[in-house]
C-alpha cells in the first residue's frame, strides 16, 4: 500500500472547510477505485485562527479517524504551516494544497499518475492567468518572478503555485533545509528533482475571503528576494560607486567653469543637494545591510518555526480520558 498525506494550511478557513473536505473526499475516493493501491491520510494545521476553524478540525476528527490536525499556539505564517504539515506528514508522497478549493483537487488523480512511474518527483500547477486579481496585484507578482530570475539562480515558474504532488524524497530533500526564514516557491525550485507543471486558468475562492494582503505579499516578494540572492547588496556597492563617479564629475565641471569662465559657485544649495544625495544613498545601502543581517540575527537564535498548542493525539486522548471518566 502506498500512504498520500494531504498537507492543508489553513488561517481563518472555518467558512471553506466542509466544502473542502467534502470535494477532497470525493476525489480520493475516486482515486482509491482506479488505485487501490493508495490510502490518504488529511493533515490540517491551523495557524493561529480567530474564527472556528479548529472547531472544524475536530468536527472532522470525530467522524474520520484518517484527520489529523495540527494547531498552532498563534499566527506563524503559512510557510511555516507548510513546513510543519511536511514534517509530521507520515506518506510515500506528500500533497500540499489550499483548502479555498483555488487548488482543485480534481488535479490530483493526474498528478499520481505523473509521480507514481518515476517519470518526475513533483507535479505542481502553474496559473495562466491571474483571473479575478486587481491589475495592480497582477502587474507586480509579473514583475517579481521577473526580477527574480534575473537576480537569482534559482529559477522560479511565473505562476507556479504551492500546490504540488510530491515523492517522499523530494519532501525529505526541502525538509533538510530548516532554515527559519523560509521562500517555500524558492526552496521548491532550489531542491531540484524533476517537476512536472500543469497549467490551469485562476479559480477564485469558494468562500471566505484571502488572508493576503497587498502589502503582505509584497513582504513576502522581499522576502524571497533576501533569501535566494545577494544582488541587493551588490546593488549597494554599484549605487556607492556610481555616487563617487557623480561626484567627481561635479567637482570637475565646478572647478573648469570657476577656472575658464569665472562663475561663482553657488554654496548653500551645491552643499545640500550633495548632502542629500550621498546621505540618502548611505541609508539606503545600510537599510539592505540591515535586512540581511536581520536575518542571519533571526537565524542565529535558532528559534523554532512554531509551536504546536494542540493535535489531533491531543484531542483524541482527552476525549478518550473523558469517557472513562464518565463511566466511572
Amino acid at each position: 500500500m502506498k500512504l498520500v498525506s494531504i498537507v492543508v494550511p489553513c488561517y481563518n478557513e472555518e467558512e471553506v472547510l466542509p466544502l473542502f473536505y467534502d470535494e477532497i473526499i470525493k476525489v480520493t475516493n475516486q482515486m482509491k477505485q482506479t488505485h487501490s493501491e493508495l490510502e490518504f491520510e488529511f493533515l490540517f494545521i491551523d495557524d493561529g485562527s480567530k474564527d472556528k476553524t479548529l472547531e472544524g478540525f475536530r468536527k472532522l476528527a470525530d467522524i474520520d479517524e484518517r484527520v489529523r490536525f495540527i494547531s498552532f499556539s498563534r499566527n506563524f505564517g503559512k510557510e511555516a504551516g507548510m513546513f510543519a504539515g511536511l514534517k509530521n506528514s507520515k506518506g510515500d508522497y506528500v500533497v500540499v494544497m489550499d483548502a479555498d478549493l483555488q487548488h482543485p483537487p480534481s488535479f490530483l488523480p493526474e498528478m499520481y499518475e505523473y509521480v507514481k512511474n518515476g517519470d518526475y518527483d513533483c507535479a505542481t500547477t502553474r496559473r495562466v492567468s491571474r483571473k479575478g486579481e486587481s491589475k495592480i496585484r497582477s502587474w507586480f507578482a509579473r514583475k517579481f518572478y521577473s526580477i527574480m530570475n534575473k537576480i537569482s539562480q534559482t529559477e522560479i515558474v511565473d505562476g507556479a503555485q504551492d500546490f504540488r504532488f510530491m515523492t517522499r524524497q523530494m519532501v525529505d530533500a526541502i525538509l533538510s533545509m530548516n532554515e527559519y526564514n523560509r521562500f517555500s516557491k524558492g526552496i521548491f525550485s532550489w531542491v531540484g528533482f524533476k517537476v512536472k507543471y500543469m497549467e490551469y486558468e485562476n479559480v477564485e475562492r469558494a468562500a471566505g475571503t484571502t488572508a493576503w494582503s497587498f502589502w503582505g505579499l509584497f513582504k513576502y516578494s522581499l522576502e524571497g528576494i533576501m533569501a535566494f540572492s545577494t544582488a541587493p547588496l551588490a546593488i549597494a556597492s554599484l549605487l556607492g560607486i556610481i555616487s563617487c563617479v557623480i561626484s567627481f564629475i561635479c567637482a570637475i565641471i565646478v572647478v573648469f567653469k570657476t577656472v575658464f569662465f569665472g562663475e561663482d559657485v553657488s554654496g548653500f544649495p551645491t552643499i545640500m543637494c550633495a548632502i542629500f544625495l550621498v546621505g540618502g544613498l548611505q541609508l539606503f545601502c545600510m537599510g539592505i545591510l540591515g535586512q540581511y543581517l536581520a536575518k542571519a540575527y533571526l537565524e542565529t537564535k535558532s528559534r523554532p518555526i512554531y509551536i504546536a498548542r494542540e493535535t489531533d493525539e491531543i484531542y483524541r486522548n482527552k476525549k478518550s480520558e473523558n469517557k472513562s471518566e464518565s463511566v466511572k
